[in-house]
Protein backbone atom coordinates (compact mmCIF):
# COMPACT_ATOMS: atom_id res chain seq x y z
CA UNK A 1 0.00 0.00 0.00
CA UNK A 2 1.30 3.63 -0.98
CA UNK A 3 1.00 6.20 1.34
CA UNK A 4 1.00 9.74 0.14
CA UNK A 5 0.35 12.59 2.58
CA UNK A 6 -2.56 13.95 -0.13
CA UNK A 7 -4.29 10.61 0.81
CA UNK A 8 -6.40 12.52 3.45
CA UNK A 9 -7.90 14.87 0.24
CA UNK A 10 -8.72 11.75 -1.67
CA UNK A 11 -10.70 9.18 0.27
CA UNK A 12 -11.81 6.33 -1.97
CA UNK A 13 -9.05 6.62 -4.22
CA UNK A 14 -5.46 4.56 -4.37
CA UNK A 15 -1.96 6.05 -4.16
CA UNK A 16 -0.23 4.84 -6.99
CA UNK A 17 3.38 4.91 -8.14
CA UNK A 18 3.95 4.40 -12.00
CA UNK A 19 7.18 3.78 -13.31
CA UNK A 20 7.63 5.45 -16.91
CA UNK A 21 9.52 6.88 -19.29
CA UNK A 22 12.61 6.17 -17.13
CA UNK A 23 11.04 8.09 -13.59
CA UNK A 24 8.49 7.90 -11.58
CA UNK A 25 5.27 9.75 -11.45
CA UNK A 26 2.90 9.66 -8.71
CA UNK A 27 -0.45 10.32 -8.08
CA UNK A 28 -4.28 8.71 -7.06
CA UNK A 29 -6.49 6.58 -9.09
CA UNK A 30 -9.89 6.02 -8.11
CA UNK A 31 -13.75 6.14 -9.81
CA UNK A 32 -15.79 4.23 -12.54
CA UNK A 33 -16.45 4.97 -15.80
CA UNK A 34 -14.53 6.27 -18.91
CA UNK A 35 -11.05 7.43 -18.35
CA UNK A 36 -10.46 11.00 -17.44
CA UNK A 37 -6.87 12.58 -17.02
CA UNK A 38 -6.11 15.08 -14.92
CA UNK A 39 -3.15 17.24 -15.01
CA UNK A 40 -2.63 20.07 -12.53
CA UNK A 41 -0.06 23.62 -12.64
CA UNK A 42 2.46 25.48 -10.82
CA UNK A 43 3.43 25.70 -8.60
CA UNK A 44 0.81 22.93 -7.55
CA UNK A 45 0.61 19.48 -7.42
CA UNK A 46 -2.56 16.97 -8.08
CA UNK A 47 -3.77 18.12 -5.10
CA UNK A 48 -5.66 20.76 -6.82
CA UNK A 49 -8.35 17.92 -7.80
CA UNK A 50 -9.98 17.43 -4.27
CA UNK A 51 -12.57 19.80 -4.92
CA UNK A 52 -14.03 18.46 -8.29
CA UNK A 53 -12.58 14.70 -7.85
CA UNK A 54 -15.83 13.82 -5.39
CA UNK A 55 -18.37 14.35 -7.74
CA UNK A 56 -15.94 13.33 -11.31
CA UNK A 57 -15.17 9.81 -9.86
CA UNK A 58 -19.07 9.04 -10.04
CA UNK A 59 -18.75 8.84 -13.99
CA UNK A 60 -15.37 8.32 -14.51
CA UNK A 61 -11.96 6.61 -13.34
CA UNK A 62 -10.14 9.29 -12.23
CA UNK A 63 -5.98 9.43 -13.01
CA UNK A 64 -4.51 12.41 -11.05
CA UNK A 65 -0.64 12.61 -11.40
CA UNK A 66 1.93 14.88 -10.38
CA UNK A 67 3.87 16.13 -13.47
CA UNK A 68 7.72 15.06 -13.95
CA UNK A 69 8.98 17.95 -11.01
CA UNK A 70 6.66 18.18 -9.35
CA UNK A 71 5.05 17.06 -6.31
CA UNK A 72 6.06 13.42 -5.48
CA UNK A 73 7.20 12.81 -8.91
CA UNK A 74 11.11 12.29 -10.05
CA UNK A 75 12.87 15.36 -10.57
CA UNK A 76 15.88 14.35 -12.86
CA UNK A 77 18.38 16.52 -13.34
CA UNK A 78 17.92 18.72 -16.05
CA UNK A 79 19.53 18.48 -19.46
CA UNK A 80 21.65 20.79 -21.45
CA UNK A 81 18.82 22.00 -23.85
CA UNK A 82 16.12 21.44 -21.04
CA UNK A 83 14.83 18.89 -23.88
CA UNK A 84 13.99 15.96 -20.91
CA UNK A 85 10.97 18.58 -19.57
CA UNK A 86 10.05 19.09 -22.64
CA UNK A 87 6.45 19.11 -22.90
CA UNK A 88 6.91 16.36 -24.92
CA UNK A 89 8.29 14.08 -23.02
CA UNK A 90 6.33 15.19 -19.87
CA UNK A 91 3.68 14.32 -22.15
CA UNK A 92 5.32 10.90 -22.90
CA UNK A 93 5.08 10.13 -19.38
CA UNK A 94 1.58 10.67 -19.00
CA UNK A 95 0.14 8.31 -21.86
CA UNK A 96 2.78 5.62 -20.12
CA UNK A 97 0.82 6.05 -17.17
CA UNK A 98 -2.27 5.74 -18.70
CA UNK A 99 -1.44 2.94 -20.79
CA UNK A 100 0.19 1.11 -17.49
CA UNK A 101 -3.42 1.38 -16.51
CA UNK A 102 -5.11 -0.11 -19.57
CA UNK A 103 -6.81 2.88 -21.12
CA UNK A 104 -5.09 3.90 -24.81
CA UNK A 105 -8.00 6.21 -25.20
CA UNK A 106 -8.79 8.65 -22.60
CA UNK A 107 -10.36 12.66 -22.25
CA UNK A 108 -7.88 15.24 -20.31
CA UNK A 109 -8.96 18.13 -17.72
CA UNK A 110 -6.08 20.17 -17.13
CA UNK A 111 -4.97 23.57 -15.64
CA UNK A 112 -1.96 26.01 -16.26
CA UNK A 113 1.53 23.80 -16.91
CA UNK A 114 -0.54 20.83 -16.80
CA UNK A 115 -2.86 21.89 -19.45
CA UNK A 116 0.64 23.32 -21.60
CA UNK A 117 1.72 19.65 -21.24
CA UNK A 118 -2.14 18.26 -22.64
CA UNK A 119 -2.05 20.73 -25.17
CA UNK A 120 1.38 18.51 -26.46
CA UNK A 121 -0.14 15.32 -25.61
CA UNK A 122 -2.65 15.94 -27.85
CA UNK A 123 -0.52 16.86 -30.52
CA UNK A 124 1.80 13.93 -30.75
CA UNK A 125 -0.90 11.33 -29.40
CA UNK A 126 -3.98 12.41 -30.78
CA UNK A 127 -5.49 8.95 -31.34
CA UNK A 128 -5.26 8.62 -27.48
CA UNK A 129 -7.06 11.93 -26.48
CA UNK A 130 -11.11 11.34 -26.93
CA UNK A 131 -11.50 15.51 -25.57
CA UNK A 132 -9.23 18.26 -24.28
CA UNK A 133 -10.27 20.49 -21.44
CA UNK A 134 -7.78 22.83 -20.63
CA UNK A 135 -7.85 25.77 -18.38
CA UNK A 136 -6.17 29.14 -18.00
CA UNK A 137 -4.09 29.11 -20.20
CA UNK A 138 -3.49 30.36 -24.34
CA UNK A 139 -0.87 29.07 -26.24
CA UNK A 140 2.33 28.95 -25.05
CA UNK A 141 3.89 30.34 -28.19
CA UNK A 142 1.02 33.13 -28.93
CA UNK A 143 1.52 34.31 -24.86
CA UNK A 144 5.40 34.59 -25.59
CA UNK A 145 5.25 36.07 -28.92
CA UNK A 146 2.43 38.76 -27.72
CA UNK A 147 4.03 39.52 -24.59
CA UNK A 148 3.99 42.86 -23.47
CA UNK A 149 4.52 45.02 -20.28
CA UNK A 150 1.13 43.98 -18.11
CA UNK A 151 1.96 40.34 -18.73
CA UNK A 152 5.36 40.36 -17.73
CA UNK A 153 4.69 42.08 -14.60
CA UNK A 154 1.84 40.01 -13.92
CA UNK A 155 3.53 36.45 -14.84
CA UNK A 156 7.16 37.91 -13.36
CA UNK A 157 7.47 34.28 -12.28
CA UNK A 158 7.67 33.47 -15.94
CA UNK A 159 10.49 35.10 -16.51
CA UNK A 160 12.34 34.59 -13.18
CA UNK A 161 12.44 30.73 -13.66
CA UNK A 162 14.06 30.68 -17.08
CA UNK A 163 17.47 32.03 -15.55
CA UNK A 164 20.28 30.25 -15.42
CA UNK A 165 20.69 27.36 -13.04
CA UNK A 166 21.47 27.81 -10.26
CA UNK A 167 19.98 31.24 -9.50
CA UNK A 168 15.86 30.74 -9.08
CA UNK A 169 16.63 27.53 -7.21
CA UNK A 170 19.05 29.20 -4.77
CA UNK A 171 16.46 31.60 -4.23
CA UNK A 172 13.16 29.54 -3.99
CA UNK A 173 15.19 27.05 -1.70
CA UNK A 174 15.86 29.72 0.71
CA UNK A 175 12.09 30.29 1.67
CA UNK A 176 9.81 27.28 -0.46
CA UNK A 177 7.26 28.50 1.83
CA UNK A 178 7.35 32.26 1.15
CA UNK A 179 7.67 31.07 -2.87
CA UNK A 180 4.07 29.59 -2.84
CA UNK A 181 2.54 32.51 -0.46
CA UNK A 182 3.89 35.00 -2.79
CA UNK A 183 2.97 34.17 -5.73
CA UNK A 184 -0.17 32.50 -5.30
CA UNK A 185 -1.17 34.99 -2.29
CA UNK A 186 -1.05 37.57 -5.14
CA UNK A 187 -3.35 36.90 -7.63
CA UNK A 188 -6.75 37.90 -7.92
CA UNK A 189 -8.56 35.61 -4.39
CA UNK A 190 -5.51 35.67 -2.62
CA UNK A 191 -4.71 32.37 -0.53
CA UNK A 192 -8.73 32.03 0.58
CA UNK A 193 -9.52 29.69 -1.85
CA UNK A 194 -7.18 27.25 -0.98
CA UNK A 195 -7.93 24.34 1.38
CA UNK A 196 -5.28 24.53 4.08
CA UNK A 197 -4.65 20.78 3.48
CA UNK A 198 -3.86 21.73 -0.28
CA UNK A 199 -1.93 24.17 0.79
CA UNK A 200 0.28 22.02 3.21
CA UNK A 201 1.11 19.83 0.63
CA UNK A 202 2.08 22.69 -1.85
CA UNK A 203 4.56 24.09 0.60
CA UNK A 204 5.36 20.26 1.52
CA UNK A 205 6.13 19.64 -2.25
CA UNK A 206 7.80 22.71 -3.12
CA UNK A 207 10.52 21.96 -0.76
CA UNK A 208 11.55 18.59 -1.51
CA UNK A 209 15.08 17.90 -2.89
CA UNK A 210 14.87 19.12 -6.46
CA UNK A 211 11.72 20.42 -6.37
CA UNK A 212 13.07 24.01 -7.22
CA UNK A 213 14.99 22.70 -10.00
CA UNK A 214 12.28 20.70 -11.69
CA UNK A 215 9.81 23.52 -12.03
CA UNK A 216 12.51 25.74 -13.06
CA UNK A 217 13.38 23.22 -16.13
CA UNK A 218 9.53 22.92 -16.95
CA UNK A 219 9.70 26.89 -17.50
CA UNK A 220 13.18 26.52 -19.33
CA UNK A 221 12.05 24.24 -21.95
CA UNK A 222 8.72 26.25 -22.33
CA UNK A 223 10.98 28.87 -23.27
CA UNK A 224 13.19 27.22 -25.65
CA UNK A 225 12.42 23.80 -27.12
CA UNK A 226 8.68 24.12 -26.40
CA UNK A 227 8.60 26.85 -28.57
CA UNK A 228 10.70 24.84 -31.29
CA UNK A 229 8.23 21.79 -31.38
CA UNK A 230 4.92 24.54 -31.55
CA UNK A 231 6.61 26.15 -34.78
CA UNK A 232 7.11 22.95 -36.10
CA UNK A 233 3.26 22.23 -35.97
CA UNK A 234 2.63 25.48 -37.14
CA UNK A 235 4.93 24.88 -40.14
CA UNK A 236 3.42 21.17 -40.73
CA UNK A 237 -0.18 22.90 -40.67
CA UNK A 238 -1.04 20.76 -37.15
CA UNK A 239 -3.99 21.39 -35.54
CA UNK A 240 -5.44 19.91 -32.56
CA UNK A 241 -8.31 17.38 -33.73
CA UNK A 242 -10.32 16.25 -31.13
CA UNK A 243 -12.91 18.05 -29.65
CA UNK A 244 -11.56 20.65 -27.31
CA UNK A 245 -12.93 22.96 -24.27
CA UNK A 246 -10.74 26.08 -23.35
CA UNK A 247 -12.22 28.23 -19.62
CA UNK A 248 -10.19 30.54 -17.83
CA UNK A 249 -10.92 33.05 -14.87
CA UNK A 250 -12.50 36.18 -15.64
CA UNK A 251 -10.87 37.77 -13.15
CA UNK A 252 -7.27 36.31 -14.47
CA UNK A 253 -4.55 37.37 -16.16
CA UNK A 254 -5.00 35.35 -19.45
CA UNK A 255 -8.32 37.22 -19.87
CA UNK A 256 -6.91 40.98 -19.26
CA UNK A 257 -3.38 40.22 -21.73
CA UNK A 258 -4.68 37.65 -24.35
CA UNK A 259 -7.71 36.50 -26.78
CA UNK A 260 -7.82 33.23 -25.22
CA UNK A 261 -10.38 31.73 -27.56
CA UNK A 262 -9.12 33.04 -31.04
CA UNK A 263 -5.44 31.80 -30.15
CA UNK A 264 -6.60 28.88 -29.68
CA UNK A 265 -9.08 28.45 -32.54
CA UNK A 266 -5.63 29.05 -34.91
CA UNK A 267 -4.68 25.66 -33.77
CA UNK A 268 -7.46 23.68 -33.20
CA UNK A 269 -10.26 22.45 -35.42
CA UNK A 270 -12.81 21.87 -32.89
CA UNK A 271 -12.88 24.39 -29.89
CA UNK A 272 -15.34 26.48 -27.72
CA UNK A 273 -14.57 27.97 -24.45
CA UNK A 274 -15.02 31.14 -22.13
CA UNK A 275 -14.75 32.54 -18.53
CA UNK A 276 -15.78 31.82 -15.18
CA UNK A 277 -16.34 34.08 -12.86
CA UNK A 278 -12.86 33.70 -11.03
CA UNK A 279 -9.07 33.96 -11.29
CA UNK A 280 -6.51 31.73 -12.31
CA UNK A 281 -7.20 28.36 -9.52
CA UNK A 282 -10.35 27.56 -11.36
CA UNK A 283 -10.98 24.01 -9.54
CA UNK A 284 -10.31 25.47 -6.46
CA UNK A 285 -11.94 29.01 -6.92
CA UNK A 286 -14.65 27.59 -8.37
CA UNK A 287 -15.64 24.39 -8.45
CA UNK A 288 -19.24 23.99 -8.53
CA UNK A 289 -19.16 25.76 -12.28
CA UNK A 290 -16.38 24.20 -13.12
CA UNK A 291 -17.94 20.84 -12.89
CA UNK A 292 -21.30 21.84 -14.68
CA UNK A 293 -18.88 22.65 -17.76
CA UNK A 294 -17.11 19.54 -17.61
CA UNK A 295 -19.32 17.71 -16.91
CA UNK A 296 -21.46 19.04 -19.85
CA UNK A 297 -18.71 19.05 -22.15
CA UNK A 298 -17.78 15.25 -21.19
CA UNK A 299 -21.32 14.53 -21.78
CA UNK A 300 -22.27 16.34 -24.68
CA UNK A 301 -22.75 12.91 -26.91
CA UNK A 302 -24.40 11.08 -24.76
Amino acid sequence: MVFMSSDALFPGFQARVFEVNGIQITGHVGGSGSPLLLLHGHPQTHAIWHKVAPELMKNHTLVMTDLRGYGDSSKPQGASDHSNYSKRVMAQDQVEVMQQLGFNRFDVLAHDRGARVAHRLAMDHAASVRSLIMLDIAPTLSMYEKTNDAFAKAYWHWFFLIQPSPLPERLIDADPAAYIRDLMGRRHAGLKPFDPRALAEYMRCIALPGAAHGMCEDYRAAAGIDLIHDREDIAAGKKLEMPTMVLWGADGVVDKCFKPLEEWQAICRSVIGGTLPCGHYLPEEAPEILLEKVTTFLNRDS
